[in-house]
């Protein structure tokens, strides 16, 4: 391609509401432009950068046996309203009515199309296993869009589904997606780790992240320095706090202290209450009352601690759950938001579950179920019980510094979800009916899996982990272009003759090279080069022709370096292969 004829409108600076690295640069370098909040347009360099991840995906994804596939993005809702998912991703989920009046779902994934499409097709084990899969549109309404396409409302899935007859199939299909997964992000030039993950609203008994780590990602990843365990925040799981015990005369002397009332007038949070009683947030009972259907669930995590609503989830077999209305609070305590305590709520809910960081605390401070009032001295186990049948101690709270795993302490870093594995079970297919007759005649439920990607987070990760102050250095996989030929001073045919001639061998050979012939002075043409990130750079100048040569660099690399124009060809097909080779 020639530069002159294609769109890449690179500009100096990023608008002021990019944030990070990567949207900045995809704004700069021409790849893409915002149409409203959280919706971008990809112009040539950005739509080739994404070909390239999604002939990759596609590549591996066929490679691994998997089936393409193209399902509708406009779903009805009563398919989300059979596995009670359009409850579950509430307003997240974009919804129109059509002519008809009937209600539409933009679809945010695909779980409960596919297994309406398997459920038509599968009749018996002999059809089993299946792996299905789409690279698409999908569009969530996030709340609050942000860092470019790292959190957009529209985006690019691959996502795949996978139908089976017994857990050891299941179990295998996961295991064979894990290992594309990792081939596919080596050959797009990404540097990921692999994390234990929460399903979330995929539901689900597994699930492995793959993360790229990065200063600006949205995930945070929590491991062990001697890299033996690592998970993202939602999947973390901490011991429990140690529990030396106290000596009899302590514990007796801490089981004499009573219980005391103190009159708190219009303090509710953590800080406020601390600062009026001087005391800590560890030293703090935090009591939070949640809905999940018709019960009414509480949870006490450390004033310090915050709850962790995956790990609440699981720790309620998966049942959706969200905080309780400030009637259903008031109805429950008895007091206003803000004066909840665990004192004599156990018997009054559906179950009380409370954090082992609690369970663990010699005494505390917690509201008092009365309007303006708090009560200290609170001891558990003898204010209020521990045990019970339905009474659970469990790791609810999110990781913090400080924690621990299997005794080894935790460390947190930030980076992007690019890739999540996923073992369904019969999540969808037992609500959906997609069933199989088994060797013996007997009806069950399909085993699912289930495997995304982010396409357009692929190359948003690559320009976050691999960028300069010059623009972006891209892996030569997903590049636009694997060459650029700068030809300077346009005025001389000499140099304009090599140029082409260079261009012409290059493409002849099956090199992707974009050759920069615009009118433009050469310092500019240099910085464009840099800003778009293309892995090898060659600069025919009339100088260096003078002496038969011409100039190649690597975008890795500080300084050009002097090769004669007759080797050239031959250079640069070495060194793209060289950069090929290191991405296989």
């Amino acid at each position: 391609m020639r530069y002159s004829k294609m769109l890449i409108p690179t500009v100096k600076e990023a608008p002021a509401d990019a944030e990070i690295p990567s949207h900045k640069l995809m704004l700069r370098a021409g790849l893409m432009r915002k149409l409203a909040s959280g919706t971008y347009t990809y112009l040539p360099l950005g739509w080739r950068c994404l070909l390239k991840v999604i002939g990759i995906v596609r590549d591996e994804m066929n490679r691994a046996g998997a089936q393409e596939i193209l399902m509708p993005s406009v779903q009805p809702i009563e398919l989300w309203q059979q596995t009670g998912r359009d409850v579950d991703y509430g307003k997240t989920m974009a919804t129109f009515k059509d002519r008809h009046d009937h209600l539409n779902v933009l679809a945010p994934t695909a779980e409960e199309v596919v297994t309406s499409v398997a459920a038509g097709e599968i009749k018996s084990y002999k059809q089993l296993p299946i792996n299905l899969y789409q690279i698409s549109f999908k569009f969530r309404d996030e709340f609050r869009p942000r860092f470019g396409v790292l959190r957009s409302r529209e985006f690019i899935m691959k996502d795949a589904y996978s139908f089976h007859a017994t857990a050891e199939c299941l179990d295998k299909e996961y295991w064979n997606m894990y290992e594309t997964y990792k081939r596919i992000f080596k050959r797009c030039g990404l540097d990921y780790v692999i994390v234990e993950a929460e399903s979330g609203e995929m539901g689900g008994s597994g699930s492995h992240q793959f993360t790229i780590p990065c200063p600006s990602g949205e995930d945070v990843i929590v491991y062990t320095e001697d890299g033996s365990y690592a998970a993202n925040i939602e999947k973390a799981e901490v011991d429990a706090p140690s529990w030396h015990g106290l000596g009899a005369r302590e514990n007796t002397a801490r089981m004499a202290v009573l219980p005391e009332l103190v009159h708190t007038p219009n303090v509710g949070s953590i800080d406020a209450v601390c600062a009026f009683l001087k005391t800590q947030p560890a030293d703090m009972i935090k009591t939070l009352i949640f809905s999940a259907d018709k019960d009414v669930i509480v949870a006490l995590v450390r004033g310090d601690h915050e709850i962790n609503p995956e790990k609440l989830t699981q720790t309620l077999g998966g049942k959706h759950n969200e905080l309780a209305t400030p009637e259903t609070i008031e109805k429950i305590t008895g007091a206003k938001v803000g004066f909840a305590g665990p004192v004599g709520l156990a018997g009054k809910v559906s179950k009380l579950i409370i954090d082992h960081a609690v369970a663990a605390m010699l005494i505390g401070v917690t509201g008092a179920n009365k309007t303006d009032y708090h009560i200290k001295n609170i001891v558990p186990g003898r204010d209020f019980p521990l045990e019970g049948d339905n009474i659970v101690v469990a790791d609810i709270h999110i990781a913090v510094e400080g924690d621990t795993h299997d005794g080894k302490k935790l460390l947190f870093k930030h980076g992007i979800e690019v890739g999540q594995v996923f073992k369904l079970g019969t999540k969808y297919s037992s609500k959906i009916g997609c069933n199989f007759l088994d060797d013996s005649g007997k009806e069950n439920p399909c085993l699912m899996g289930c495997y995304g990607i982010g396409i357009n987070r692929i190359v948003a990760s690559a320009i976050e982990a691999a960028n300069d102050e010059n623009g972006i250095i891209f892996p030569i996989s997903i590049a636009p272009f694997e060459v650029i030929i700068v030809s300077v001073n346009q005025d001389d045919a000499e140099v304009v003759g090599a140029g082409e001639k260079i261009y012409n061998e290059l493409k002849s050979k099956g090199i992707e090279v974009l050759l920069d012939d615009r009118d433009e002075r050469a310092g500019v043409k240099f910085k464009d080069a840099d800003l778009i990130g293309i892995p090898v750079r060659i600069t025919v100048g009339k100088k260096a022709l003078q002496t038969g040569n011409v100039e190649i660099k690597l975008r890795t690399e500080p300084k050009p370096t002097l090769i004669p124009v007759d080797t050239a060809i031959a250079k640069t097909i070495e060194l793209v292969e060289s950069l090929k080779q290191k991405l296989v």
